[in-house]
């Protein structure tokens, strides 16, 4: 029964794309999300599941991505190739009618509680990688 349901939900979240079994588990299990636990006093525990897809092109991973960022009301989806730092992580402008400085909405901060899909992750440069594992 479980592995049943496990595959009619695998099914109807990809249904074009063949094969991936195990990503599409990995993706699945990411968008229900883990528990956050306190162990060994006050030792805490991310519930958090941070998934990264790797492989040869045309392997259907931006495919993932978009549909996974189609599907959850709380994801966002941004290409690394035309993102700095600042565009993923936080940006501090200074507002044009009030003259004070703010903090743009940028791509982690508008999935803040669901998931930021990010494609093309190996073309950003070092420093924007560096960023974004920090924040996660």
């Amino acid at each position: 029964m479980k592995k049943q349901l496990c595959y009619n939900l695998i099914n109807r979240l990809f249904p074009s794309i063949y094969g991936n079994d195990e990503v599409k588990r990995g993706v699945l299990l990411q968008l229900f999300g883990g528990v956050a636990k306190t162990i060994h006093e006050k030792t805490s525990l991310r519930g958090d599941i941070n998934v990264c897809i790797v492989g040869d092109p045309s392997t259907a991973k931006s495919r993932f991505l978009k549909q996974v960022a189609d599907f959850s009301p709380r994801a966002v989806y941004t290409f690394a190739k035309a993102s700095s730092a600042a565009g993923l992580t936080a940006a501090v402008v200074r507002d044009e009618e009030s003259f004070d400085f703010v903090i743009e909405t940028v791509a982690l901060m508008l999935a803040d509680n669901g998931i930021c899909c990010i494609d093309e992750f190996d073309k950003m440069d070092p420093g924007g990688q560096v960023a974004i594992h920090e924040a996660m």
